[in-house]
């Protein structure tokens, strides 16, 4: 799997056409179909933009996915399940944990 496999994997993991990733990474469809092609290289610009919608940039340059050091093996899972999502059920499960969050907590504050 070369660079542009990477991208094109974390393109369609994150829910989002050509030209919407491209779009949102600053270069048109074309651009993004020859980088996903292989038949360009993204620049950095490129790159941090990606980073900045949820592409893990490592992976995409090196093959290998970042993984914390400090995550247990549930959040490791937790982690790569949510990488899976596509954008709705992202925001989905953000919200169900902020707000099993906000009760845990007002729940520890009552004991």
């Amino acid at each position: 799997m070369n660079i542009g496999d990477r991208i094109k994997e974390e393109r369609v993991r994150l829910g989002l056409n050509q030209f919407e990733f491209g779009k949102l990474a600053g270069v048109s469809k074309t651009t993004q179909f020859n980088y996903e092609k292989g038949d360009r290289q993204p620049d950095a610009a490129y790159l941090a933009a990606v980073a900045a919608i949820g592409v893990d940039v490592m992976y995409v340059i090196t093959g290998t996915r970042r993984v914390d050091p400090e995550l247990s093996p549930e959040e490791i899972q937790l982690l790569s399940c949510y990488r899976d999502l596509g954008p709705e059920q992202r925001a989905s499960i953000s919200q169900v944990s902020e707000t099993m969050a906000a009760i845990y907590k007002a729940n520890a504050r009552g004991k």
